[in-house]
């Protein structure tokens, strides 16, 4: 069954390798996709004038190791300021690889917790990763000091529109475990894959489900709010109609891609968050 390799978990006990290299992959499922809103993708540039494919390759392989560090941090049950530095040492490495270019800052952030979380999810449970545990570890090991971080002045350009605009920042997403991804995404992502989707149509459905209802500080930055509002009111039309498997759907999606690149549009954390879900499943399996 084509779905199989985002469905099976990689080993029913994992190690901090595995959880990261599973984080790898995640990534590059996210961006070999296309036709993408304003994102990268291996074929074009979306809405972004200073990255291609090639940089978010370089972006990668620069973290790599990253991945893997954290989980094993999560598994010793490292605090939160061992994981900060670790995320904070990985961006400096993606932006030397990238050449000062922000192509995965948001992942860092997001995939990194997921990592660490399940390290010690992986530590306390000992078998089989399951996504329910795995929040729970997230929100027992880390959950106060992310609500202390979330009420941090952010002085990066997603923190910034967020405040302005009156939005759940990326940081708050955190703090309160990913419900988009947990709530949306991931049972987005699981369902698709049940109705027979192909892995493309089902990420490209499910990417299309987180842009409806995240508050992605991404676009707010380049579009202010009526930007936001804007890409949420066309994915959620676009999934009205039937999505990515009504005849036309790969078309119209593509059609969505030419009109947010014509805006200058990108949602990042939609991004950040399918590739969050590509790897929930990679290490639990279906729910």
């Amino acid at each position: 069954m084509k779905s199989s390799a985002l469905r099976a978990p990689l080993h029913p006990r994992l190690t901090p390798a595995a959880i990261g290299r599973a984080a790898t992959l995640a990534l590059h499922d996210e961006l070999s996709l296309s036709p993408k809103p304003g994102l990268v993708t291996l074929v074009d540039r979306g809405s972004h004038d200073d990255m291609d494919a090639h940089t978010f390759m370089r972006s990668l392989f620069s973290l790599r190791h990253y991945f893997a560090q954290i989980a094993e941090a999560g598994a010793s049950g490292a605090a939160f300021a061992v994981l900060e530095r670790c995320g904070i040492a990985a961006e400096a490495r993606m932006l030397a690889a990238t050449g000062g270019v922000n192509t995965h800052r948001g992942a860092i952030f997001m995939l990194g917790l997921l990592c660490a979380a399940a390290g010690a999810a992986q530590r306390e449970h000992g078998d089989a990763l399951r996504p329910d545990p795995l929040r729970d570890a997230l929100r027992r090991h880390w959950g106060d000091a992310l609500a202390a971080r979330s009420r941090r002045t952010s002085n990066l350009p997603g923190g910034i529109a967020a405040r302005c605009h009156g939005l759940r920042s990326a940081s708050e997403e955190a703090a309160l475990a990913f419900p988009v991804l947990f709530d949306t995404a991931l049972p987005a992502l699981t369902a698709a894959l049940a109705r027979g989707l192909a892995p493309r149509q089902a990420r490209l459905d499910t990417l299309f489900h987180v842009m409806a209802v995240l508050d992605d500080s991404n676009l707010a930055h380049r579009g202010g709010l009526p930007g936001l509002r804007y890409a949420q009111r066309v994915a959620q039309d676009f999934l009205d109609r039937g999505g990515v498997a009504r005849r036309g759907g790969l078309e119209a999606a593509g059609a969505i891609a030419d009109e947010f690149v014509a805006r200058r549009l990108s949602p990042g954390g939609a991004a950040d968050t399918l590739a969050a879900a590509c790897w929930v499943l990679r290490v639990c399996g279906s729910p």
